[in-house]
């Protein structure tokens, strides 16, 4: 394509004005198009052969093929024998994680994604006996002229190594972190690269309680990959899924709730130094645009920030794991992050389109903007009394107009969710759907208003709003809307349907950035609705 523009400005002379600048714009227009790639939430991801990827917990390095020369990114991560299980029949959560590799992915677009290696086994990570195998990172140790896989091993950590980023990494040493910090174990952790010093260090918490995150270099000592200090840079509420990005010169500490394999708020903290301070200090924001679905519904996995010719783009990659929660299809939920300042923002985005050479992005064509449409953020009933304390689902809300109110009191009130049996989930998503019902005569609405944020318009035009439901009978009324603007339009469900049924509302006009979507419910007592699957989408 370089090329061909070159030679239309070399023979421009001898063309006309307006046939020249269609040639270019011709030009242009399919180096766009060849520089976007996608990438697609909530669905299972494959490899350029279509195969599937298997990758938890793990990271993205940017390393030299020892070959070639050539700069590509590798992504590591954990392959659990569950996620197999998951991904041929998402009806069932699975209960155990049994370490199968871990996996090497390759890429030089951070979307098309080749399979390389499975780089280190269970038979050497299971040398001393059968045992817990869980987040890890690369780093390249230049002294030793070595890649240094750092991975949860157990109740300690194991460091593996490998002369190539690719090839099988074997048993280096195994390391107690009591002598840093107290507990043998680390509570969870990553790998940082600082590209701009070449500097790779650990973030990772306290090992009991995890109130406490730490930063230690990894390099050379006595011979060995190990860490060379300790600096603890938080003390406060437990956290897990700690990582680290950098972004114009600033670092940022992430981290979850304590939810295990439940979706978490993404926290942070800044510094302008890697040691920190990090402010405010022990006190962990919420990440804004995090909280109305639980970072897609996801917990922090690692970050990656991508220098393009035109800015600076960081990637929010979050683990979702849904083949030990049921919360949903994917296994890796990736969006990008913006800046009001140095406040990130993250953008919830089930599609959107990265050009990795400006490092520029695009919401797609084909995003939802619902958050939470399968209500899979909430871990528990809701409302629940028990951590995180809520009354609401996580993005809705819902309004008693008649019937039982609201509240923690478990006996009276109603459950604004509903537990999909495994019936159910061979037809809806995840294990849990949006349900009105109460053991009274009722009255109750459940609605979202979508909006434009900072960073993302939502476009006047027209929309597609489509659900799944399944009832009983019993209801006085019973519909899904869409309102924007004064304009309301309405979809009515006039009968049983014992089987999930999809609804469907077309060509919504949606004007001045804004759109309420609900469900309206009037029902007799024990008259039941779940409501599973919801998507809005711009098609003009």
């Amino acid at each position: 394509m370089k090329e061909l523009v070159q030679y239309i400005m070399k023979f421009s002379i001898h063309l006309s004005p307006i046939l020249v600048l269609l040639l270019l714009g011709v030009s242009g227009l399919q180096t766009t198009q060849a520089q976007q790639r996608n990438i697609k939430n909530d669905v299972f991801w494959n490899t350029e052969d279509d195969r599937p990827i298997y990758s938890q917990g793990g990271g993205i390095f940017k390393f030299a093929n020892p070959a070639t020369g050539e700069k590509k990114y590798y992504w590591y991560g954990v392959h659990y024998k569950e996620a197999e299980l998951y991904l041929r029949n998402p009806s069932i959560t699975q209960a155990k994680s049994n370490f199968e590799a871990v996996t090497c992915y390759s890429s030089t677009d951070l979307v098309n994604w080749k399979f390389e290696n499975n780089v280190l086994t269970a038979e050497e990570v299971n040398k001393p006996n059968k045992t817990w195998v869980g987040r890890l990172g690369v780093a390249y140790i230049k002294a030793l002229n070595k890649y240094a896989l750092i991975v949860q091993h157990g109740n300690k950590v194991l460091i593996t190594t490998s002369d190539s980023p690719t090839g099988q990494f074997t048993w280096h040493q195994e390391i107690s972190m009591e002598e840093m910090i107290g507990t043998s174990n680390t509570g969870d952790q990553t790998v940082f690269t600082d590209e701009d010093s070449g500097k790779s260090y650990l973030i990772y918490s306290y090992g009991r309680g995890r109130n406490k995150i730490y930063v230690s270099e990894i390099g050379v000592k006595d011979g060995k990959v190990n860490l060379l200090d300790c600096t603890e840079v938080f003390k406060g509420e437990s956290r897990e899924g700690n990582c680290l990005f950098k972004y114009k010169n600033r670092y940022y500490m992430c981290a979850s709730n304590i939810y295990g394999w439940d979706a978490s708020h993404a926290y942070y903290l800044v510094a302008d130094n890697i040691r920190g301070p990090y402010l405010p200090a022990n006190n962990m924001q919420i990440m804004n645009g995090a909280a109305e679905d639980y970072a897609h519904v996801s917990q922090t996995g690692f970050f990656y920030t991508i220098k393009g010719t035109e800015q600076e783009t960081v990637v929010y990659c979050g683990d979702r794991w849904a083949n030990f929660a049921g919360n949903g299809l994917g296994y890796n939920q990736w969006c990008p992050i913006s800046f009001e300042g140095k406040i990130p923002y993250f953008n919830s985005l089930s599609s959107w389109n990265l050009d990795i050479e400006t490092g520029k992005w695009t919401v797609a064509a084909d995003n939802n903007y619902v958050k939470n449409g399968s209500f899979e953020a909430d871990r528990r009933r809701i409302p629940s009394s028990a951590k995180p304390v809520q009354e609401q689902l996580t993005g809705w809300t819902t309004q008693v107009l008649e019937g039982n109110k609201i509240s923690l009191d478990s006996i009276k009130s109603p459950s604004l969710n509903f537990f999909n049996t495994e019936n159910d989930r061979k037809q809806v998503i995840g294990e849990k759907s949006l349900q009105f019902s109460d053991q009274v005569n009722f009255k109750r609405k459940t609605f979202q208003v979508i909006g434009s944020s900072p960073f993302v318009k939502l476009e006047d035009g027209l929309y597609t709003l489509s659900a799944k439901i399944k009832n009983s009978d019993g209801f006085n009324l019973l519909e899904m809307y869409a309102s924007s603007v004064g304009a309301m339009f309405q979809s009515r469900i006039k009968t049983a349907n014992p089987n999930w049924q999809t609804i469907t509302l077309t060509e919504i006009p949606v004007k001045s950035g804004k759109v309420e979507i609900g469900f309206v419910a009037e029902g007799n007592a024990n008259a039941f609705c779940y409501v599973d699957d919801v998507i809005l989408t711009r098609v003009k």
